[in-house]
């Protein structure tokens, strides 16, 4: 991004040390024990049914509590093996915390979230992998991304003993968690030591490069292995297409993260002076929070509906706020503005809530100056490299942009699941793991028959 208001060292040395610093910081022996301690240990846990892996929540609180780390950390990573990663992205507030039954009596939940944290990390941190694999099938299973749904089903696949070869398009394992996901929450390369423990069970070989319609296509997949799950997730991009979409400066998103976290020295990342977010996700919250760390002096997302509408939660937004970025509401981009090919601001038209559930325009509008623009109006599955691939006549069904799939991610294709978010559901992290650890059981059962 060439602009005079675009530029790399707007922080000093410890201001860029501090993009590294833990959003939450996480507990120490003893704060853990007196958090464990306000745990009723319910007998039927409206936390557990929160959970989409279905973690015996109670179950490792105990542990924690008298002392057992590697009890309860095993009790997390047996049913979720991205525990670790889990306990630092979950929307935890509105998912296990949520219906925490302390909440009824008006007092603050479980801190779930942090007691996960610290029992995945005090036990990652003796380097022990207490996983073994199963005798050895003979069978192979093709496995296409290695994110969180990819790696999750490619971990259990190979604890029942099968050999599994996950085909990953970029140079990391991870997916999103390596690439999407801001620095500030996953701080000292947490995701590449969590791939690493997960990896180090063997069985799985990883082929970087190797995208799906270039180097690899599904039917040869189909044709060379025993079975296969697609969990590329979702990399495309959804595009402004407004006036002056094209500008200079404006720039998706998730572009912008993934250099950020592949970044040797921050301080050499640009950013530029007036920074305007577009969206209301997860993913808008992040890259604005990241700018304005990284020394961004005005930042501020728009979204179009109202707070309760946003899907990053209240917990994130008032996050953002905390932070210095605006939250503007109601409002929705017209055109972007620019000048020498480059945005110099966006006019937004103010919006309400219409009697059919939607929104429409009011006809008043306002500008925003900006030198940049970042798109996080959301992502979506990728296909085309699907179109055409030779499926001896088999059609792999895809509706509204995701890949179909019935019971276990199982799709139209036999031999062929799906899971994470290249299929309908929620774009969480933790429902990505479930969706690869439930694929891997039922391709096993696939596979004996």
């Amino acid at each position: 991004m060439s602009h005079p208001d675009i530029a790399a060292g707007r922080r000093d040395a410890a201001g860029y040390a501090e993009l590294n610093t833990d959003s939450k910081p996480p507990l120490n022996s003893g704060q853990a024990v007196i958090e464990a301690s306000r745990c009723y240990y319910c007998f039927d846990a409206p936390c557990v049914e929160a959970c989409p892996t279905g973690i015996d929540i109670p179950g490792f609180i105990g542990k924690i509590s008298s002392g057992n780390i590697r009890g309860a950390a095993l009790d997390i990573l047996e049913p979720n093996i991205f525990g670790g990663m889990c306990a630092r992205v979950c929307p935890t507030e509105v998912l296990c915390e949520q219906v925490c039954v302390r909440t009824a009596q008006e007092e603050k939940p479980v801190t779930i979230g942090l007691l996960q944290r610290h029992a995945t990390d005090q036990f990652f941190a003796t380097n022990e992998q207490p996983f073994t694999r199963a005798a050895d099938t003979g069978k192979k299973i093709a496995v296409v991304g290695a994110g969180p749904a990819g790696l999750s089903a490619a971990h259990r696949l190979s604890r029942f003993g099968h050999s599994v070869t996950v085909f990953e398009a970029l140079s990391k394992p991870g997916g999103l968690n390596e690439y999407g996901i801001a620095a500030y929450k996953v701080p000292n390369m947490f995701a590449q030591k969590e791939a690493s423990f997960i990896l180090g069970l063997g069985g799985i070989e990883v082929q970087y490069g190797k995208a799906l319609g270039s180097e690899i296509t599904l039917g040869d997949l189909r044709n060379d292995f025993d079975a296969v799950f697609l969990g590329m997730g979702q990399f495309g991009v959804r595009a402004l297409e407004d006036e002056g979409a094209e500008l200079g400066g404006v720039v998706p998103a998730v572009k912008f993260i993934a250099e950020l976290r592949q970044a040797g020295d921050l301080s050499k990342l640009p950013v530029g002076r007036k920074i305007v977010v577009i969206g209301g996700g997860n993913t808008a919250i992040d890259v604005a929070v990241q700018s304005h760390r990284l020394g961004a002096e005005d930042v501020t997302i728009v979204y179009r509906r109202g707070p309760e509408q946003m899907s990053a939660t209240g917990h994130e937004q008032e996050f953002a706020k905390s932070d210095g970025v605006r939250i503007r509401h109601w409002a929705k981009p017209s055109r972007v503005i620019g000048e020498d090919g480059h945005v110099t601001g966006v006019e937004f038209e103010r919006t309400r809530a219409n009697s059919n559930g939607g929104i429409e325009g009011t006809g008043d509008t306002y500008e925003l100056p900006a030198d940049t623009v970042f798109i996080a109006i959301g992502q979506m599955f990728e296909g085309t490299p699907l179109d055409g691939d030779s499926l001896d006549g088999d059609t792999l069904e895809i509706q509204s942009g995701r890949i179909q799939v019935g019971e276990a991610g199982a799709t139209s294709l036999q031999g062929v699941y799906a899971g994470g978010d290249c299929v309908a559901g929620e774009d969480l992290t933790v429902q990505a793991v479930e969706d690869g650890k439930q694929a891997a059981i039922a391709i096993d059962q696939y596979l004996k028959g």
